[in-house]
């Protein structure tokens, strides 16, 4: 009978409690750890049975290790109990520190319950403190924060009898012990998963990071990934060879720039206005001989981590091409195929962005002018039709006049009866009063209308007429100033917007470029001449440009009148 009074049990005892818990500290997985509670109550402790019922994520208990009885072992391993029927057996029966007693007088009421058990039949206790087979001794265990871990059951000890206090402390600081070497167990388990999917992610990140280089790396089109944010915003931190290529220069080089360093200066606005974050542009970049090149830019925004630093992922693309294709497109609509010349409808629309609807000032004398230039108003216009719509300025209001360059401005508050409209802050385009040149400078629009060309085209065929055609274009377009206009409206007819001019200026240009024209034009060995008739029209706001143009041609077919036949003929 074991008594605190026999020392030499509790030394056996502690020597054995000393063993199987310095065997729990050698178990590496949960699953070993478990086992070698069980075997170790079973080998130290003097019980016949054991088993760890171990709670699960859901608060669940499962019988995880159980030791003593291969069979019970087979039967039982593995099923649940619900936390509820455990809590129920941990609050019944006798507290003996911080075990938990049910004698097999009070048991009965458990047999129905849903928690795993394993009986064995035997006679019924010969004195109070025998073991009844029916019996429950268990061991709660408890985290360190005070959270139930499972709970030891132990059955049928070898010495038949209930535990004494020395064997049920034995038992409690084994549970104890146990619950510290769970607690590890699980701990160096969620470890090992945690570096096992670490190890996984590292891998993936180096296959993705793998994949992202030789996609960067090896990308038909070029790629970058520039600075984002900070004084070195925008700076190239790496290239691939096809821009390296595409531009010309080396990776080494190019980490010296950004892409404002390298655009187009008609196009750094686009590159400004474009968003960094899911950007994209078409606009010049420059090559290392100096010339440039159209590509597409998109952008997208990459973090390096979850709060490090950004970077800008560009993609370039070669448009060089299909730029060129649609630029030559939009050549072939707006020009003249056959001198190169803007056609009737660009030289249209480039007269009609110079015009409002508004005129700046009105001057009788130009109306008079065209009245009495053609005895009259021409058919099909009344009065008021010349392009003004009679408006007296108000007292106040300057007119444009000598000293005012041609040019006047609308401010708020607009024409009298007229709302603010998108003209209020419009650069007015107004006319000399008269042909005297009075200092008003203004858009000069000269109406040729080549003189014998269809004798020409007549006798020799249309493909002399058309050598003819593009010699007097360029006669014209190196006749005139950059920035000024030659447009060939159709047939032998074209046109010259100058801006800028006065009334003798104007003149003198439609001289210089009649004297252009007459020298004659060899054509496959045969020497032509043709002359040429100018009208002096000016563009004002208030007039459109079919307007404009009307006027204009009327003035040439007035100047053609005044020259006898003999003077206008040539060839």
């Amino acid at each position: 009978m074991e008594t605190e009074s026999e020392p030499y049990v509790r030394l056996a005892t502690l020597r054995q409690l000393h063993q199987v818990v310095a065997e729990l500290n050698t178990a590496r997985s949960l699953a070993d750890t478990l086992q070698t509670v069980v075997d170790g109550i079973v080998r130290g402790l003097g019980y016949e049975l054991a088993c760890v019922n171990l709670v699960r994520p859901d608060g669940d208990l499962v019988v995880a290790a159980f030791a003593g009885d291969p069979a019970a072992e087979a039967l039982i391993t593995g099923r649940v109990g619900s936390r509820a029927a455990w809590e129920r057996r941990l609050t019944m029966g006798e507290e003996w520190d911080g075990l938990r007693f049910i004698p097999h007088t009070e048991g009965w009421v458990l047999l129905e319950d849903d928690v795993p058990q394993w009986h064995t039949d035997g006679p019924d206790p010969r004195f109070e403190d025998e073991w009844h087979p029916e019996d429950r001794l268990y061991a709660p265990m408890y985290a360190t924060g005070g959270e139930l871990l499972g709970v030891i059951s132990v059955d049928r000890p070898r010495n038949g009898r209930r535990p004494g206090a020395w064997g049920r402390e034995a038992l409690q600081m084994y549970a104890f012990q146990a619950a510290i070497a769970i607690s590890n167990a699980r701990l160096r388990a969620n470890m090992q998963r945690a570096l096992v999917r670490l190890e996984r992610e590292q891998q993936a990140l180096r296959a993705s990071e793998e994949s992202f280089r030789q996609a960067f790396e090896y990308a038909p089109s070029g790629m970058a990934i520039a600075e984002m944010g900070g004084d070195q915003h925008g700076r190239l931190l790496r290239t691939n060879d096809a821009l390296c290529r595409l531009l010309g220069r080396p990776a080494s080089v190019l980490r010296r720039y950004s892409f404002s360093d390298l655009v187009h200066p008609e196009d750094i606005g686009t590159l400004l206005r474009t968003s960094a974050e899911g950007g994209r542009a078409e606009l010049r970049l420059g090559r290392r001989d100096g010339t440039y090149v159209w590509v597409s830019l998109r952008n997208s925004v990459v973090a390096d981590a979850a709060d490090g630093p950004r970077f800008l992922l560009t993609h370039v693309e070669d448009i060089e091409e299909r730029k060129r294709h649609e630029l030559q497109l939009a050549h072939r609509a707006s020009h003249d195929s056959l001198t190169g010349l803007p056609n009737s409808a660009e030289l249209r629309a480039r007269l009609g962005a110079r015009l409002c609807r508004r005129p700046q000032s009105v001057r009788a004398g130009a109306v008079e002018a065209l009245d009495a230039a053609f005895e009259g108003r021409p058919e099909g216009v009344g009065p008021g039709e010349h392009g003004y719509d009679g408006y007296t300025a108000p007292a106040g209001a300057a007119a444009a006049g000598p000293g005012h360059g041609g040019e006047g401005f609308d401010f708020p508050g607009g024409f009298p009866g007229q709302p603010e409209g998108p003209y209020d802050h419009h650069v007015h385009t107004v006319a000399p009063a008269s042909d005297i040149d009075d200092g008003t400078k203004g858009l000069a629009v000269l109406f040729c209308d080549l003189d014998g060309f269809k004798s020409i085209n007549d006798r020799f065929g249309h493909h002399t007429g058309d050598a003819v055609l593009i010699e007097v274009a360029r006669r014209l377009t190196t006749g005139v100033r950059d920035g000024d206009t030659v447009a060939r409206l159709g047939g032998d007819e074209f046109v010259v917007l100058a801006d800028g001019l006065g009334a003798a200026d104007a003149a003198d240009l439609a001289v210089r470029l009649r004297n252009a024209i007459i020298p004659p034009i060899r054509v496959d060995g045969r020497a032509v001449r043709v002359g040429a008739s100018f009208g002096i029209g000016w563009a004002s706001c208030g007039m459109s440009a079919d307007e404009v143009l009307r006027s204009a041609d009327q003035r040439m077919y007035i100047e053609k009148r005044s020259r006898s036949k003999a003077h206008r003929r040539a060839g």
